[in-house]
């Protein structure tokens, strides 16, 4: 056959098997945590996304894997846990640290997909080669807002008139460099691309990842008037739980250097924070939220103006939460579930929501600094717990790709499986209810047994301890665990504290019930399983087997 009628052969089928898949357009926030109006935060500002909530199925206890940026989305875009990409800071490549694993965008551009990357999707710099992962992950070179560069330089105007590099960062854009932000450049670009998509045959998968409500808080001064300072509250759980072993606890070292915070002169490792400072960062931290809020409602209207919301998948997430001061702690860094637990909300049109009628829109542009009265009803909820890993085998399987296979427990070598779950029958069955034995695993290093400057981000060569959590509807169990890094392996033995919270009644995690001896106890209570039963196995055994104990005794707890 004459190699071009092949060719055109070729992109024919290719065009036929792919005509019907949906587009993907992929939403990542960066330190957002479950403070919208759609998981119930009456506080919150955050129409445009409660709107696609309205139309959408909403996770309502997602979990992360670890709660700092680069592990967490190198192991959500590769369906891979910590403990296999081997990647716990920022400092190692997972396709030569670990191994060659296929990520999600790449899965969707070898099955014909033309793949796109705006803003912080992978964690720029070593963690994804200085590359974005490119060429294997996107059909083009990812793109990043040029005004980022200004991100950590002195912005922020202070009250003595000088700029500083400050924690509180509200500004006016037009007095910023180009007169932007990264945000607002990125939402820019993204719509750009989506119309250059709009008629062109190939499906298309776009990632956008919005920079806010990471720190520092520099955002447009405006939205700071929807949350005026009288009307905001502190931390409802402001102490160090009870009983909360040192190396649980996260200093907040990044929070520390900005020079506002400096001026406090707060104590290491503990504070606190004076009061009316934390009541502006809570302040700045949701207007931050608003002002992200904004720039989703600008993609989602392009959607409905372009004629693609009724052919795209939307898939709105973050890499992980962010403390505001809840049991003491600020920024990100631990196991408790406000900084592990994030928004997954997931918009399959014809499946969530009906397909829209000619004309309609379906995602129209809500102004919140104009339009504050709107009222949302999530359109489906699901209670259970799931996680990160588990939006690369779900996405996939949602748009008609080949269902992805399970990992084996050793995985290093295999190119393209999950170690999540694929949750498409979630959105075709109704719950039932709370399920104990849906479990979702996260981890979190530490250099040593009680908080340092490094407690926060060690580099791999310090993390001498590894806080292992697990969270189902009713518990949240963590150990912490010797850890060597050079070999990857924790010792099982090497106990050094515990946490242990009965979530029905404490919900904010306050009163750690586990006791200096358990460990002593569930270390003989396994010694007689097979040395290769894995970690997630031994620790559900051990929560299995300790709550069993809490129930018969609930008088004594």
């Amino acid at each position: 056959m004459d190699p071009g009628v092949f060719t055109w052969l070729f992109l024919l089928l290719l065009a036929a098997a792919t005509a019907e898949r949906s587009n993907v357009l992929l939403i990542v926030s960066d330190d957002l945590r479950t403070s919208l109006g759609c998981y119930g935060d009456t506080l919150a500002n955050s129409p445009n996304i409660d709107q696609l909530a309205s139309k959408s199925q909403v996770f309502l206890n997602a979990f992360a894997q670890q709660a700092v940026c680069a592990p967490s989305r190198t192991s959500m875009l590769t369906s891979r846990r910590p403990d296999t990409t081997r990647l716990y800071d920022f400092n190692s490549y997972w396709r030569v640290h670990s191994g060659n694993y296929t990520t999600l965008p790449q899965h969707f551009k070898s099955e014909g997909y033309y793949t796109m990357s705006v803003g912080k999707v992978f964690h720029p710099g070593i963690a994804s080669n200085h590359t974005d992962d490119y060429p294997y992950s996107w059909s083009i070179p990812a793109y990043h807002p040029f005004s980022f560069r200004f991100e950590k330089q002195k912005m922020c105007k202070g009250e003595d008139g000088r700029l500083h590099a400050n924690l509180l960062c509200a500004v006016n854009v037009t007095e910023q460099p180009g007169g932007t932000l990264p945000d607002l450049e990125s939402t820019d670009e993204a719509v750009r691309l989506l119309k250059s998509r709009a008629s062109d045959g190939a499906p298309f998968f776009l990632a956008v990842g919005f920079h806010k409500p990471h720190i520092p808080f520099r955002i447009p001064q405006e939205y700071l008037s929807l949350y005026p300072l009288d009307k905001m509250t502190l931390a409802p759980d402001p102490d160090v739980p009870e009983r909360l072993p040192p190396v649980a606890y996260n200093p907040w070292t990044d929070v520390r250097k900005r020079e506002d915070v400096q001026k406090l002169n707060v104590s290491f490792p503990y504070g606190p924070i004076p009061k009316d400072f934390q009541l502006r960062i809570r302040q700045h931290y949701y207007a931050a939220v608003s002002y992200m809020d904004a720039q989703v409602g600008r993609l989602l209207s392009t959607l409905d103006a372009l004629g693609l919301t009724d052919s795209t998948m939307v898939v709105f997430t973050s890499d992980h939460g962010w403390s505001l001061g809840e049991h003491g702690e600020w920024a990100k860094y631990s196991n408790f579930d406000v900084v592990t637990r994030v928004p997954l909300i997931m918009f399959v049109p014809g499946v969530t929501a009906s397909h829209s009628s000619p004309g309609a829109s379906t995602f129209p542009f809500i102004d919140v600094l104009t339009q504050p009265e709107y009222s949302f009803t999530n359109a489906r909820v699901i209670q259970n717990t799931v996680e990160l890993v588990d939006i690369f085998p779900t996405v996939s399987n949602m748009t008609g790709l080949p269902a992805l296979k399970e990992c084996p427990e050793v995985s290093f070598q295999v190119e393209l499986c999950t170690e999540g779950r694929n949750l498409a029958q979630t959105f075709h069955q109704k719950e039932r209810g709370r399920n104990p034995d849906i479990l979702a695993f996260s981890q979190y290093p530490r250099p040593s047994d009680t908080p340092q400057n490094n407690s926060d981000l060690p580099d791999l060569r310090d993390i001498k301890v590894m806080g292992y959590s697990m969270r189902n509807r009713a518990y949240r169990y963590t150990v912490w665990l010797g850890f060597n890094p050079r070999t990857f392996q924790v010792n099982l033995t090497d106990v050094h504290g515990g946490e242990l919270y009965m979530l029905e009644d404490d919900p904010g995690q306050d009163k750690n019930i586990y006791g200096d001896h358990d460990h002593i106890m569930l270390t003989k209570k396994m010694a007689s399983l097979p040395p290769d039963v894995s970690l997630r196995t031994r620790m559900r055994l051990q929560l299995y087997y300790y709550t069993a104990g809490l129930k018969t005794n609930a008088g004594k707890v």
